[in-house]
């Protein structure tokens, strides 16, 4: 599973001209679903998105959590993560899950999420979506389980 954390002051997304999903200060976390991720790996990068320390404490250190600044996030699915670009110029997705498993999945790490407090929103899982990133910093992270 892998999760791009994009720090933001705010983030959208919008699906057929519609806002679907607005946040203030947190996350728009992109996430990619691999074939062989399972229902506790979700949980875990989870944790891990709720509890990493980017965000700025009173001294201008990297110190403070999501929980920490009470900031909101958006997940979006994005099965591109997975991209294999190895061959030619067309990348192949032949590594990402099938959306059958990869969309409980997105669920259960929403759900995580929203077990530890955060308000989370998200975008339409597999809609074409225009996503708005105001990225602060820029802070952007990439988060991979399992490491490897």
């Amino acid at each position: 599973m892998r999760a791009v954390l994009q720090r933001v002051n705010s983030g959208s997304v919008t699906v057929d001209n519609e806002v679907v999903a607005h946040i203030g200060l947190g996350y728009v976390i992109l996430l990619g679903i691999g074939p062989d991720d399972t229902p506790a790996i979700a949980r875990e990068l989870a944790e891990k998105t709720a509890y990493l320390r980017v965000f700025e404490d009173d001294a201008g250190k990297m110190n403070r959590s999501l929980l920490d600044v009470n900031g909101e996030a958006i997940v979006v699915s994005q099965f591109t993560l997975y991209a294999d670009t190895s061959h030619g110029r067309r990348p192949s997705f032949i590594n990402a899950a099938k959306p059958e498993l990869a969309e409980p999945l997105v669920e259960g790490f929403i759900a995580r999420l929203r077990d530890f407090g955060i308000a989370t929103q998200q975008g339409v899982f597999g809609a074409h979506m225009v996503v708005d990133i105001r990225n602060d910093g820029p802070v952007t992270i990439l988060l991979e389980l399992p490491q490897g």
